[in-house]
């Protein structure tokens, strides 16, 4: 299989260990060992003190579906198969598509949304947001994307990396064109309930249509990304059969500590969930004060959902020197547009880890030492 790299995974292996702040992480301020065993009731404990290190059910921990099942309405636990997220997408994808197949997918996003649809020789076609008071996908646009013979719609949200989310009566407007036209949809969840006005929360797409598939995980919404825990939802009884059996290939089943610390997270989802969003209101803050301040220089456009956001770079510098001088001088890491292949001079900033504050810190420095 001959496959592009993956150009936002590349840049974070060269300086997510090295720079001393990361202003452009997705994940929530990681969980401690010792925050998740604390969370633990006495079954829960048993489970993980008596843990044998053998292999594991192909699908996941039975107890683990049977948490996973309850964020969902009408989904039940032999609907859910765990695995790590981004195996979750490749294996899917490879399940669901051939070449010459036409893919509708949001975009900018994260690679593997469409770049194995690509590497299997699909047509590719690109729904973009546009800004009006925020970043906003209209759904006419999404309409004009998809033809008789589309195979799949993959979708994002909340979205990385804008933030943006569309409404319940949008998203299941989404859900009917597929239904009406019989295409799969593939709906990328990994940020649900990040959203900072729950009112605005959407229902997961496996819930809502039977040929869609969800994936969601324990590496965003959880704070728990080292315990590479993810999971596909579908009511498609074919189509999670085929993912079982590709599964097979690849990592067959899952860790074992990861899936009992998964079932206590999930068991304190709501304590977790909200303290993830404290954080990231604080930060919002911080980070309001701080663009108004600056607003000759960032055009800012503050997100209703999620960890990050896409801001542009108002100055005449490419946005890629001005991440990589950023990051040399002051190891401070943000992410260009172009690690999404994404024309425009926007960079991803996150905003859910504590040291936000001292990240700001060295992006004032490094503004006023090169005289921005």
């Amino acid at each position: 299989m001959k496959i592009k790299p993956f150009e936002l995974e590349r840049y974070f292996a060269k300086h997510e260990f090295s720079a001393k702040y990361l202003l452009s992480s997705s994940d929530c301020e990681p969980l401690l060992l010792s925050d998740i065993l604390e969370m633990a009731d006495t079954e829960s404990l048993e489970l993980w003190q008596n843990l044998k290190l053998a292999y594991t059910e192909s699908t996941g921990h039975p107890l683990l579906k049977h948490e996973i099942a309850k964020l969902h309405s009408s989904i039940t636990p032999d609907q859910i198969n765990v695995m790590v997220p981004e195996e979750a997408i490749f294996v899917a994808m490879n399940c669901i598509l051939e070449k010459g197949d036409h893919v509708v997918t949001t975009f900018p996003g994260y690679q593997s949304l469409y770049e194995i649809a690509n590497s299997l020789g699909c047509e590719i076609s690109k729904w973009q947001p546009e800004i009006r008071d925020g970043w906003h996908f209209d759904l006419q646009k999404l309409k004009s994307l998809i033809r008789k013979e589309t195979k799949l719609v993959v979708i994002n949200f909340p979205h990385n990396p804008t933030g943006a989310t569309v409404s319940a009566k949008e998203f299941k407007e989404i859900i009917e064109l597929c239904r009406k036209n019989n295409t799969l949809l593939f709906s990328d969840e990994m940020y649900r309930f990040l959203e900072y006005n729950s009112d605005i929360r959407l229902p997961s797409a496996s819930d809502l249509y039977e040929n869609a598939i969800s994936l969601f995980g324990m590496s965003k919404s959880f704070a728990l990304p080292g315990l590479r825990i993810g999971w596909l939802s579908s009511k498609n009884k074919n189509l999670m059969q085929k993912i079982s059996e590709f599964k097979d290939y690849t990592t067959i089943c899952n860790n074992a500590p990861g899936e009992i610390l998964s079932i206590i997270a999930l068991q304190n989802k709501e304590k977790i969930i909200k303290r993830n969003l404290q954080i990231i209101s604080n930060n919002l803050q911080l980070l309001d004060l701080f663009f108004k301040r600056r607003k000759e220089l960032f055009e800012w456009k503050p997100p209703v959902a999620g960890t990050i956001s896409f801001t542009k770079l108002k100055v005449d510098i490419p946005v890629s020197r001005f991440c990589k001088d950023l990051v040399e001088q002051q190891k401070t890491m943000l992410l260009p547009a172009t690690v999404y292949g994404f024309e425009g001079n926007y960079f991803r900033i996150g905003f859910a880890r504590k040291n936000l504050n001292d990240g700001i810190g060295q992006l004032e420095k490094f503004l006023a030492s090169n005289k921005l």
